[in-house]
């Protein structure tokens, strides 16, 4: 069964292209170092799973990576009131990082919403107001079978979860949640899923296993800047801090904004106070 879409007049956007390659500079590089810290739903019926979760958040979190394709869903007045903050997360939390969701204004046909778009071909989509039928959408537009849609869900729905058991410091927990999730092989979402069980690795001291799913979850998305961060992280556990720094000026490199927010100076701050206490004469 094959989604039936209608064109829609959309002018795609230009989408930028970045390097892989991020220049890394010396230790302790003056981008690091001169970093100012004191700058200022329901549940779904045509789903089994439990998508409650997905109570839309402002702003949402920064998952998404470079991509060449795009959904761009449309978050005015009449699509929102049909539930399209939620559409947005879901397609968020299901799209391979080869595809970028985004939001956008009116797309027209108010009232067959909620409205998508898909970019560069421009493709109009209409009345996706369920999880089941984001799947759908989402599964038809990368040529996959339609009826992964429910394995694709569950894998979204476990990840949640581990999240929320990480959130509540339950690590084991959140491991073998997040484990399960990875088994089922969903379409997107792998990288976010390493990156996130790499966090409870590395709280529960497990270094190499935190390393690992950091390398992973890079490794499935290049452009993925929380990937970096958490391989950062893990070196800096293990006092390897040439390498923390690497990876921390990569994370920085694909996504400059990150330099404002107040997890990356923490992060910058770990760091330069492990240094201070390692060069004390003893």
């Amino acid at each position: 069964m094959k989604i039936s879409v209608s064109y829609f007049n959309f002018h795609p956007k230009t989408v930028p292209q970045y390097s892989n390659k991020p220049q890394i500079s010396l230790f302790l590089s003056p981008l690091l170092s001169t970093l100012s810290f004191n700058s200022p739903p329901t549940k779904n019926p045509s789903s089994p799973f439990d998508l409650s979760f997905f109570k839309p958040k402002s702003p949402f979190p920064n998952y998404a990576v470079k991509a060449e394709l795009e959904i761009r869903v449309c978050t005015n007045r009449t699509c929102r009131r049909q539930g399209s903050l939620r559409t947005l997360e879901i397609l968020s939390g299901l799209a391979p990082p080869d595809i970028s969701i985004n939001s956008c204004g009116c797309l027209g046909r108010c009232g067959s919403g909620p409205n998508l778009v898909f970019l560069p071909d421009a493709i109009f989509v209409g009345h996706c107001g369920t999880a089941f039928r984001a799947a759908e959408v989402l599964l038809n537009f990368c040529g996959k079978d339609l009826s992964e849609a429910s394995k694709n869900l569950e894998a979204l729905a476990l990840r949640k979860r581990g999240e929320e058991e990480l959130e509540k410091s339950n690590l084991s927990e959140a491991e073998a949640l997040l484990s399960e999730a990875i088994d089922l092989k969903p379409l997107g979402g792998l990288h976010i899923i390493y990156k996130s069980r790499s966090a409870a690795r590395l709280a529960m001291g497990n270094y190499s296993g935190a390393l690992e799913d950091a390398k992973e979850a890079f490794t499935i998305a290049p452009q993925y800047p929380q990937a970096y961060l958490s391989q950062g992280d893990a070196f800096l556990a293990i006092e390897d801090f040439d390498a923390a720094e690497k990876s921390y000026l990569t994370a920085l490199q694909i996504d400059p904004s990150i330099r404002r927010s107040k997890s990356f100076k923490e992060r910058v701050a770990r760091l330069q106070g492990k240094l201070v206490t390692t060069n004390m004469p003893s």
